[in-house]
């Protein structure tokens, strides 16, 4: 993928905090959208977390409309803001001196927050090695036949980070690039005679 496709320089953000609400905007959309949204809070000057922390709720689901399911996501939005005031004053680098184990334990916790979005947040905002699944990930793999439809999110995820080096950079490009290739080939309808990865040996084996 990387031979075919290049560097992705994902995920696109000025910083981790805006990094972090891309993944939480970006639930159930596409990219585009999302940036519509996070420019809104830039030009409004909330993209920051005390900004968030103190706008109203439904003032928030209007910036953020361009995103869809605005109404919910502005809940989870603040959900995460309740969430990093609470426990850490609204500052990230307090979010981020947690060890990865303690972090996910307490995202996961956090209304709206799920796996992958908890994972998101942890590689490309928190730089830890934590490996992002995505509904690009199991369609890919396993029309490769290297993974199953019915794998649950960890599992596959453990299947990646047991057979890759436990590095963040390789994990960053390998999740970019799955998104990529999802995107441009293998799509509901895979364009398969375009596909750079038939006929090329798995470097992870068999499969699952």
């Amino acid at each position: 993928m990387f031979e075919a496709y290049g560097p992705q320089h994902w995920w696109p953000g000025d910083s981790p905090f805006e990094i972090i609400m891309g993944a939480i905007l970006t639930q159930n959309t596409n990219w585009t959208n999302v940036e519509k949204a996070i420019s809104n809070l830039k030009e409004a000057g909330l993209l920051n977390p005390r900004g968030l922390n103190h706008i109203d709720k439904d003032q928030l689901a209007e910036l953020i409309r361009p995103s869809g399911y605005f109404n919910i996501k502005a809940k989870r939005l603040k959900a995460f803001m309740a969430f990093l005031f609470r426990h850490f004053k609204g500052d990230l680098d307090a979010m981020f001196s947690l060890n990865l184990t303690e972090i996910r334990k307490a995202l996961l916790e956090v209304k709206g927050i799920g796996p992958e979005t908890a994972d998101s947040i942890l590689l490309y905002a928190g730089n830890y090695p934590a490996f992002v699944v995505d509904a690009y990930t199991k369609r890919i793999f396993s029309r490769l036949a290297i993974l199953h439809e019915e794998h649950t999110y960890h599992q596959i995820q453990d299947y990646f980070m047991a057979h890759l080096e436990e590095d963040v950079q390789l994990y960053n490009e390998y999740h970019a690039l799955i998104v990529r290739h999802g995107k441009e080939h293998c799509k509901t309808k895979p364009l398969c005679k375009e596909c750079p990865l038939l006929d090329i040996p798995c470097p992870m084996g068999q499969g699952m």
